[in-house]
């Protein structure tokens, strides 16, 4: 899909001609209440710019990769696991996911969290963890208090 010149912007976390799809096939992963849009997949720019929101509470999937993420912040505020190490973040933060990196973003209770994510066009599907990379996880407190916070 080569995006036209100009796509204006019609509201917040929306753009025209842009349609809003399911983050992935439900049962496919954990995550809860996040949407995706696919902003530009040109193969001369050969990567894509996409942006999530993420409902109030809501989560997306914990999840590690070969390739690496640009993350922008555009509203709200949360939290983002990156490896072992839980982060707030708000607007206008940068965020970079090396390869292989845990990370999961969560909104906060009350305000969605949108985030514009830039990746490689070609790239490798997600790896979800394992019972005991999980368990691995999970033995540093604050990422277990953050895993745990599916309430």
């Amino acid at each position: 899909m080569v995006a036209p010149d100009r796509r204006a912007a019609t509201g917040r976390g929306q753009w025209a001609d842009v349609d809003t799809l399911r983050y992935k096939a439900a049962g496919s992963a954990p995550f809860r209440d996040i949407t995706r849009q696919l902003l530009f997949d040109d193969p001369q720019l050969a990567c894509q710019l996409r942006y999530f929101e993420v409902a109030a509470g809501g989560f997306s999937t914990l999840e590690r990769h070969e390739h690496l993420h640009a993350v922008m912040i555009l509203n709200g505020r949360g939290h983002c696991l990156i490896g072992d190490t839980v982060h707030a973040v708000a607007e206008r933060d940068l965020i970079r996911i090396g390869p292989l990196q845990w990370h999961q973003f969560r909104a906060d209770q009350g305000e969605p969290l949108g985030f514009l994510c830039m990746v490689n066009a070609v790239r490798d599907r997600p790896q979800l963890p394992s019972a005991q990379e999980l368990a691995a996880l999970e033995s540093n407190p604050s990422v277990a208090a953050f895993l745990r916070a599916d309430g």
